[in-house]
């Protein structure tokens, strides 16, 4: 099997090249990889790129993730989030190959006071939401056989998110507010490359499970829970910390003024994922700990 991954240096991108290593060949691109093209709003080097590749799969974890940012740059988050998975659908359906991509919780608006299925109607209450939902509905549309994988509060011991900025800030500050009002589950990249290996062996041998899926971790907190699972393991299980940790201060959202709403419910139910390929997920505090293991021992 030859894989073409695009997003080679992303959180998720990053553990795909692990995870995917025993499945065959992997040409994995950045944006600005030389020889061969992997930056997505080049649409036609990267359709040049895909005829030379001529990969069996297709798997884009590529996109535009600055949520704030997107509010004002509507644009650029469409060409990379929408029309850009577009192109990519368009060209497995006339390769007949396949095609994984990943999407988000923020595709719903977050009311519900339950987990959210894939068949619950979407409403994203933002730019960056309304534009992982195109590229969603645009392959779904092509005809193409996919995986889609909705995922909420993505972390790993490469490149940026929560953790770290947690780690950093709690020995910048003495206090920290942190909203408690917002619920998810927080979901390591190594889960959702690891599930994704697993998942791109059975698409290419039972189609019939091409569609879109619900990956999280089990279980839920909100953000200041999350924050302070973290600041209380490092402070009890490493010597990472030169002095006590920021004090935590629970507040709602509506201190917290951002460009970008956020949904209060990120809530995913799994159910479908774990039944159609025989998976059971894990908790999300055992790939936090992980995660925090990696970090403070590597020094990363």
């Amino acid at each position: 099997m030859k894989i073409l991954l695009f997003g080679k240096n992303g959180q998720v991108g990053w553990e795909l090249q692990r995870s995917l290593a025993p499945l065959g060949e992997i040409v994995a691109l950045s944006s600005s990889s030389q020889e061969l093209c992997g930056d997505l709003m080049r649409f036609d080097d990267v359709h040049q790129t895909i005829q030379s590749v001529a990969p069996d799969v297709i798997i884009n974890a590529a996109a535009y993730t600055a949520v704030d940012k997107a509010e004002s740059d509507a644009e650029q988050a469409d060409i990379l989030n929408a029309q850009a998975p577009a192109l990519l659908a368009q060209e497995a359906k006339q390769r007949d190959i396949c095609l994984i991509h990943y999407s988000t919780d923020y595709v719903f608006n977050g009311a519900s006071d339950k987990p959210y299925h894939e068949t619950d109607l979407p409403d994203p209450l933002n730019v960056y939401g309304n534009s992982k939902l195109q590229g969603e509905n645009n392959i779904i549309a092509s005809g193409c056989q996919y995986l889609i994988f909705r995922t909420s509060w993505v972390y790993a011991a490469h490149g940026n998110n929560f953790i770290k900025t947690m780690l950093r800030l709690s020995q910048q500050r003495e206090k920290l507010s942190i909203v408690n009002d917002q619920i998810g589950a927080p979901t390591g990249a190594e889960l959702i490359a690891d599930v994704t290996a697993h998942t791109v062996r059975t698409l290419k041998s039972q189609s019939a499970v091409s569609g879109l899926y619900h990956l999280t971790a089990k279980e839920h907190t909100s953000w200041y829970e999350f924050a302070e699972f973290i600041l209380r393991y490092v402070e009890r299980e490493h010597t990472y910390f030169t002095k006590p940790p920021s004090q935590l201060i629970a507040i709602p959202s509506t201190d917290y003024p951002v460009p970008a709403k956020r949904p209060l419910n990120s809530r995913l139910d799994t159910s479908k994922l774990e039944q159609t390929f025989g998976l059971s997920l894990p908790n999300w505090r055992s790939g936090v700990l992980r995660v925090l293991d990696e970090i403070l021992t590597l020094k990363i």
